[in-house]
């Protein structure tokens, strides 16, 4: 008999970066915490989450545990950015689909992760906000010819309705388990099982 061997546990830094508005913090409090806010405050500074979430396939199980910050999309708080990007593993970019101006945002804040941060980042654009369809700006087709020609998977989102939330989570996780074993910045592998909780606190910038 086989005594099972316990999953590893990956834990990376995660950053989400945005236009005020875009629904980050609807995002991630959907995932982490698995609710919703029709009045969501604006994030000061960031936010600090923390989530894991099993992942199995490839012959292999591991837990990713997420350090997630949820970053201010207020210009102001822009000149913080970096400080929470800088390292990361993994980066959402963040747009709302019924705003054009958000979306030209999106795609500045891709530029810049290309210029300065980890060249080995798992990036993803996300579209969110699809409950609003009637509302939409950007199309679909869009986003994600603009993400395939940069290197991104691209997933549109409703924070409100949970639509492709756990899947936008799932598929970042999946990747960053592919690039483990090239031991990429923001990431950090603890062998033998974890808990799987979460927690999470806010902090000023």
């Amino acid at each position: 008999m086989m005594t099972p061997t316990p999953s590893s546990v990956i834990q990376a830094k995660l950053v989400l970066l945005g236009d005020l508005g875009a629904g980050k913090t609807s995002i991630v409090v959907r995932f982490a915490k698995g609710l919703y806010y029709e009045c969501q405050e604006s994030t000061i500074g960031a936010a600090f989450f923390s989530q894991a979430l099993p992942v199995s396939g490839g012959g292999e199980d591991a837990t990713v545990r997420f350090d997630i910050w949820d970053t201010a999309g207020q210009e102001r708080y822009h000149s913080l950015a970096p400080m929470y990007y800088r390292g990361a593993a993994a980066a959402v970019v963040v747009y709302d689909i019924t705003s054009m101006d958000s979306y030209i945002r999106a795609k500045r804040w891709v530029d810049e992760l290309q210029r300065q941060g980890n060249p080995h980042l798992v990036m993803a654009l996300v579209g969110n906000k699809v409950d609003l369809e009637k509302k939409r700006k950007v199309g679909t087709q869009e986003a994600l010819e603009y993400a395939e020609r940069n290197g991104l998977f691209f997933l549109e989102t409703s924070a409100k309705t949970a639509q492709n939330v756990g899947e936008l989570f799932y598929e970042l996780a999946e990747r960053l388990v592919k690039v483990r074993p090239n031991h990429p910045a923001g990431m950090v592998l603890h062998d033998g099982q974890r808990g799987v909780g979460g927690r999470w606190f806010c902090c000023s910038g």
